[in-house]
């Protein structure tokens, strides 16, 4: 959970917004971001869009979410569920993942290697049971770095705990999801399929260990989907679906309700499954798949899409220890800044937005990277730099959200050219993603980092004053000192 709440926008418009562009320390912004009265957004859209943000964390083949989704609704169709248990399913089927982050520390530490790269082969493995295939994608994956003796020493060592991790691992991830779609609002059913969505039917899962009926039939339905596109996408060519049909026999009855899996098995055979993908946009069918209806469906308010964009930090922050309050930290001083800026409240709302997701693409990164004590290498620094880009691609996806997007794509840009991922110069830098940049380079160095401890406000001061103006927004950082002095 957030560890404080930040109100969006209690301004009342009696602080004098800066006028568009003028900037007097770093050169002329770029026009504000432009505004239009909040719309209420489809909660569809905003969901599927940051089901590719969940993809990043799990390794899967961008757009798993998507078509896990496409599978699930059309199993669903056949075995014709009422509409309210299809609302649940859709739902739960676009953040299946969406607790995923949480466990990632965890399984690196443990592994002593990629956590990402272990979540993508875990996939394919059947981990109820010792097999050669998870000896070597533990020969693969832990302490990549060490000697041979090292290696098969910690391969050991998780294999006599195997369970105990297993349980770990999946708890961790199923208890943070369920937690968070409900902090959504969704409905309980809706968090439950999230939370049992790992249990199997003779009772080999976790978290609780349920067999057969015992367990939702939307966490049934689920696990199949989400199976059957790992192993249908990422499978050699020619093979996708074919290989998956054989997997979905293998485990039925262990892992899967022989039932959905005797009804899955029917839609390969019709051609169903290759004609659920056969789309340009997925990702539109998807959304048409809502069971109120292409226009229907729950539509967002503002305090909603705020309370989703919070519950999207928390996946991010959630990511390594170092940054378990980052956003929101983040968010605080940029707000903190808009107040002393006086700026009104729809450019308010706009960064208390953009703040919070700005580093949605992290969850792309691997935690040897975010969480290593020593200096990255050119390789790892290259990964590190991605991530804006990829917060601003995934953005991008929702309609009403391009503002958003632009500001968190640039919050490690500089007024000198000299930021990533563009290389933009003041000119192109608006106000808000002046603000934005200076709030997450206090934040950051606010906190404790692996390579260092959090560092005292007055030596932050003293480092944002000689970046600016040549870096930083002279003005944005002389309105954060004075939002810090007196708050």
């Amino acid at each position: 959970m957030l560890s404080y709440t930040l109100n969006p926008p209690d301004f009342n418009g009696s602080l004098a917004p800066s006028p568009a562009g003028e900037n007097r320390s770093g050169g002329r912004a770029a026009h504000a971001e432009p505004l239009s009265p909040a719309p209420q957004i489809p909660m569809r859209e905003i969901l599927s869009a940051l089901s590719f943000a969940l993809d990043l964390t799990e390794g899967a083949v961008p757009g798993h979410a998507i078509r896990t989704c496409l599978y699930g609704m059309l199993i669903a169709d056949v075995m014709g569920l009422p509409d309210r248990d299809k609302s649940d399913l859709y739902y739960a089927l676009l953040l299946k993942d969406i607790g995923c982050s949480s466990n990632s520390a965890r399984m690196c530490m443990l592994i002593g290697g990629d956590d990402r790269q272990m979540k993508h082969d875990v996939k394919f493995l059947d981990w109820t049971r010792p097999s050669l295939g998870a000896v070597a994608a533990l020969w693969r994956r832990a302490l990549p770095a060490a000697g041979p003796v090292k290696r098969i020493g910690r391969i050991l060592k998780l294999a006599l705990k195997q369970h105990q991790n297993n349980r770990e691992m999946i708890t961790l991830r199923c208890d943070r999801g369920a937690s968070i779609a409900r902090k959504i609002g969704l409905n309980p059913a809706t968090a439950e399929a999230i939370r049992l969505l790992d249990e199997h039917w003779d009772g080999s899962g976790y978290p609780e260990r349920r067999r057969g009926e015992d367990i939702p039939l939307l966490s049934r339905i689920m696990s199949i989907a989400q199976h059957l596109d790992v192993f249908a996408s990422e499978t050699g060519p020619g093979r996708g679906l074919e290989a998956a049909m054989d997997e979905l026999k293998t485990r039925s009855g262990r892992w899967f309700d022989p039932e959905v899996v005797r009804i899955v098995r029917t839609l390969y055979r019709r051609g169903s499954l290759a004609r659920a993908l056969d789309s340009v946009d997925l990702r539109d069918r998807v959304m048409r798949l809502e069971p109120e209806g292409p226009e229907g469906g729950a539509m967002l308010a503002a305090e909603s899409i705020d309370t989703i964009c919070e519950a999207f930090a928390e996946v991010v922050d959630a990511k390594s220890s170092y940054t378990y309050a980052h956003s929101v930290g983040v968010t605080r001083a940029a707000a903190g800044i808009a107040r002393e800026l006086g700026l009104d409240e729809q450019r308010v709302q706009l960064l208390y937005r953009a703040s919070l997701l700005h580093d949605l693409g992290k969850l792309s990164v691997p935690n040897t990277i975010l969480d290593k004590p020593d200096k990255l290498d050119a390789a790892e620094w290259s990964v590190m730099k991605g991530h804006a880009l990829l917060s601003e691609e995934i953005l991008g996806r929702v309609s009403h959200f391009g503002a958003m997007a632009r500001i968190a794509g640039q919050h490690h840009e500089r007024l000198d050219g000299s930021g990533y991922p563009f290389g933009l110069s003041a000119q192109d830098l608006s106000l808000e993603s002046r603000v934005v940049a200076v709030a997450d380079v206090y934040a950051a160095l606010s906190e404790d980092r692996p390579y260092r401890p959090a560092i005292p406000p007055a030596q932050i001061f003293d480092i944002l004053r000689k970046e600016a103006p040549r870096k930083l927004d002279a003005d944005c950082v002389e309105a954060l000192i004075r939002f810090l002095h007196t708050s």
